[in-house]
């Protein structure tokens, strides 16, 4: 007989009086079903922790990834290596162009201490990488330490080729490269930055805070005039054999610059360009004497105290004798001149007599006022001081008319040159993109002052020694500069800074233009000649042809219906020489030789006037 058990009752007195093990079995089976349901409890704690980590690292994943993308840089840390800088900003130029730029990049390191056969890993790592040298490799290899770059900033060639040695040891590490894109352009500007992304020269080193916290420097150049103007003065320094040269061009109504640029240059892409030739940027650190470009501030200064006025008129009829030594006119007119004529003859006689006529305290404090006695305030960290003489006295004072016995950078000469030109208002210069509020200036000039050196200065252009500036239909005005360079104990008569400083329109002035070659050489179409006139005048021509090329500049369009600009009116001149004495052809080229006109010697010595010759100050 087959016996069936119910189903169980509700009743609890009902499990106890069934068969044993009916409702809770067996005591083995009791003992397996506490084994599962601890190992079941067990699971799910560990589950439960599992789940926790992975929501911990996700939510940290998603704070790296979103949460901090907006928040400042941090530090990445290289195994072993110290930190390196990281997200470095960019530069760029006024209208967006990358100057200046940072990309990942990987970086090769070993642990020697890993290595099988150090000279084994030497070879194939000299293999893939055939600008290092074995022995240097070598070396490092079989140190005793436990890090060692092997190489910093691989191209993505190079880290395939390293990566696929499998050498033991030899590790990777990500970081950033500073990069710049544009190559040599603007390199004087930009400077370059470490291996460690820390700027070193330039805006790189000067707003190195600013761009490590990943805020964009925006400059004021044009990347478009930039190139141009380096292409010219390029140019210039092979056609006339210079050493050097060096370009600016600023906006005369805010002081920002607009170009600038300094031959030799270098690639801050490449270490093997930065020799400290290439360095030096001239318009900035070159102290020079600028010859008569100086005319302009002489002549500025007499009028603008009033004692002296665009008819006045100074006797050059015969040298100053000083001395032992005489000042000469190299264009000498044997006659008074009047003010227009000094400035378009680039008299230095007359030139010396005005500015003795003011004094040396005059003439001092005025170019002090025009920043010509320290050093500028601009945003590059390579900036020099002036030189100029510690006791100011009268044979300073003819001398520095016509630009000798002072030294200047061609960064002060251009921005005392537009103070002249705007109205005469000084702006400090900028290479950042500014706004009126930003710096608003300092009168330095009254504004009648300013337009009569405007007349004055396209009068030279028209009629004097800048002719071949000249640009028909934009009212070039400018002034020339040849100076002879110091050397101990005198000048090197051979040796010119040859420098024109332009300016246009002369109506309603917006752009102020120097070129400068550094111990240029005359050529026959030159006649020979190697001064500023010939050389660099030139130049500042092609480079006012290319700024109305790429703004589209027609004749007229920035004058905005005002007339053009009275040229400076000349008299007719005066009886050549003294009755007593009318020189002969072979008579000039004799007294010429014998009364070489004057300077000091180098502005560093200044102080204790030794007096030098040159033959080419006139301009």
């Amino acid at each position: 007989m087959r016996l069936w058990r119910k189903s169980g009752s509700p009743d609890p007195a009902a499990a106890v009086t069934g068969a044993p093990g009916a409702r809770y079995g067996s005591p083995q089976n009791r003992l397996k079903g506490d084994a599962q349901e601890t190992a079941r409890q067990r699971l799910v704690v560990a589950s439960a922790i599992f789940a926790m980590a992975f929501v911990a690292v996700g939510l940290r994943m998603g704070y790296v990834s979103l949460l901090r993308d907006g928040a400042e840089p941090t530090q990445r840390v290289a195994a072993r290596g110290g930190s390196i800088q990281s997200e470095r900003a960019d530069i760029v130029d006024r209208n967006g162009a990358v100057l200046a730029t940072s990309v990942p990049v990987m970086s090769a390191f070993v642990n020697p201490r890993l290595l099988l056969d150090p000279q084994d890993a030497a070879r194939k790592i000299v293999t893939a990488l055939p600008d290092l040298k074995y022995d240097d490799v070598r070396e490092k290899l079989e140190g005793d330490k436990t890090f060692v770059w092997v190489k910093r900033g691989l191209s993505p060639r190079e880290h395939n080729l390293v990566n696929r040695l499998g050498i033991p040891g030899l590790e990777f590490q990500a970081e950033e490269r500073r990069i710049y894109p544009q190559g040599s352009a603007a390199a004087h500007i930009l400077g370059y930055a470490s291996v460690d992304n820390a700027g070193l020269a330039g805006v790189e080193r000067y707003f190195d805070q600013q761009l490590q916290s990943g805020e964009t420097v925006q400059l004021s150049i044009d990347l478009r005039l930039q190139r141009m103007v380096e292409r010219e003065i390029a140019r210039a320094a092979q056609k006339f054999s210079a050493i050097g040269a060096t370009a600016i061009v600023m906006d005369v109504t805010n002081g920002e610059i607009l170009a600038m640029a300094s031959l030799p240059t270098f690639d801050p892409n490449s270490t093997k360009t930065l020799t400290n030739e290439a360095l030096f940027n001239r318009a900035t650190l070159g102290v020079y004497e600028q010859g008569s470009t100086f005319k302009i501030f002489n002549t500025a200064m007499a009028l603008d105290t009033g004692r002296v006025t665009m008819s006045s008129v100074f006797d050059a009829t015969s040298p100053i004798k000083i001395d032992r030594f005489t000042i000469n006119d190299d264009h000498a007119q044997r006659r008074p001149l009047s003010v227009p004529e000094i400035f378009k003859y680039s008299s230095n006689i007359a030139s010396a007599k005005m500015a003795v006529e003011m004094g040396p305290e005059t003439q001092r404090a005025f170019f002090d006022k025009i920043g010509f006695l320290k050093a500028l305030t601009t945003q590059l960290p390579e900036v020099a001081a002036p030189l100029y003489p510690r006791h100011w006295m009268k044979i300073n004072t003819m001398t520095i008319a016509f630009g000798h016995g002072i030294s200047v950078t061609p960064l002060h000469l251009v921005t005392g040159s537009a103070a002249v030109i705007n109205g005469g208002i000084l702006y400090n210069p900028s290479l950042v993109k500014r706004n009126a509020a930003s710096d608003p200036g300092r009168r330095v000039i009254q504004t009648k002052t300013s337009l009569n050196l405007r007349q004055l200065l396209r009068l030279n252009v028209v009629e004097g020694t800048g002719k071949n500036s000249n640009v028909a239909g934009y009212e070039v005005g400018g002034k020339t500069g040849t100076a002879e360079k110091p050397s101990r104990g005198g000048y090197r008569q051979k040796a010119l800074i040859s420098s024109f400083v332009g300016m246009f329109p002369m109506n309603d002035p917006k752009f102020v233009i120097l070129a400068s070659l550094d111990e240029p050489k005359g050529l026959p179409e030159t006649g020979g000649y190697a001064t500023a006139g010939w050389v660099a005048a030139p130049s500042v021509k092609n480079i006012i042809e290319g700024i109305v090329s790429l703004y589209g500049i027609l004749p007229g369009d920035l004058k905005e219906g005002l007339p053009p600009l009275e040229i400076a009116s000349t008299p007719v001149p005066a009886p050549v020489a003294p009755p007593h004495f009318v020189p002969s052809a072979r008579h000039r080229g004799s007294e010429q030789r014998k009364a070489l006109p004057v300077r000091p010697g180098p502005a560093q010595t200044a102080s204790a006037p030794a007096v030098g010759v040159r033959r080419v100050a006139a301009e």
